[in-house]
């Protein structure tokens, strides 16, 4: 049976998650080269599934591996057999990543999308931007300029349909969660969350300092990708004001 860590050697770490699937944690710490190796890993098996494989998911730092153990054998031709350890459907995917971790892609990618995200920020769209504002001696302009300033990663989609996990906000404009959470924010509200920005693609309950609001629909369940975002891409905010809020377009995307 494979070793469940192998973190020295190749600075991953396989374990099992019951008996239909793994994680795969690169590192702890949530930076962009731990989750480029989540990427790199998560484009492999998208591109180059292996027999019996259902799902892949990718997180900050782990890829979840979901597979039927009855398929993992059947399909491989003997060649393949004899390149993967005989035993436990675990031990055939711990197999599998020795051989495959090494060799990823890490490098970025030509095709890396950077996604302009329309905010109108106050007023009635962001009821908290003037106590986000007050709470760090700033005006609102202020808390404007350095949240729409940055480049932000999307880690990963999840909590809602389409909700993205956004890295790279400044800490200049770091604010606690709302002490009494609202029992509905509407969809495409940006908000503040201690260190973390994100943007709300369905009405939700949620406890986040909302600053601002877009028109874009992120989660569009009728399309054939129902998130706008997803993992890797990189999102800037633009400012606009309630007249362009009003009447835009998503075509002007």
């Amino acid at each position: 049976m494979p070793d469940i860590t192998m973190k020295e050697k190749w600075g991953y770490e396989v374990s099992p998650l019951g008996d239909t699937s793994v994680i795969v944690q690169f590192g702890t710490g949530i930076n962009e080269v731990s989750h480029r190796n989540v990427l790199a890993l998560t484009s492999y098996f998208e591109e180059h599934p292996f027999p019996g494989m259902i799902e892949i998911v990718p997180a900050f730092t782990t890829v979840t591996i979901f597979y039927d153990p009855m398929k993992l054998y059947d399909p491989f031709p003997v060649e393949e057999r004899k390149r993967t350890s005989v035993g436990s459907p675990y031990d055939t995917v711990c197999s599998i990543l020795e051989r495959i971790v090494p060799k990823l892609d890490r490098t970025v990618r030509e095709t890396e999308r950077v996604i302009h995200i329309p905010v109108c920020y106050g007023g009635e769209l962001g009821p908290d931007l003037d106590e986000v504002a007050r709470s760090h001696h700033m005006t609102a302009d202020e808390v404007i300029e350095i949240h729409s300033g940055q480049e932000y990663l999307v880690y990963m989609i999840g909590f809602a349909p389409g909700f993205p996990y956004l890295g790279g906000m400044s800490e200049r404009i770091a604010t606690p969660r709302r002490r009494s959470p609202r029992m509905a924010i509407p969809a495409g509200a940006v908000g503040i969350g201690g260190s973390q920005t994100g943007i709300y693609p369905i009405s939700t309950p949620g406890g986040w300092q909302i600053i601002g609001r877009t028109p874009l629909r992120l989660f569009r369940p009728e399309h054939q990708t129902p998130s706008l975002l997803k993992a890797g891409d990189k999102v800037r905010f633009q400012p606009i004001g309630l007249d362009q809020y009003k009447e835009w377009n998503e075509d002007q995307l």
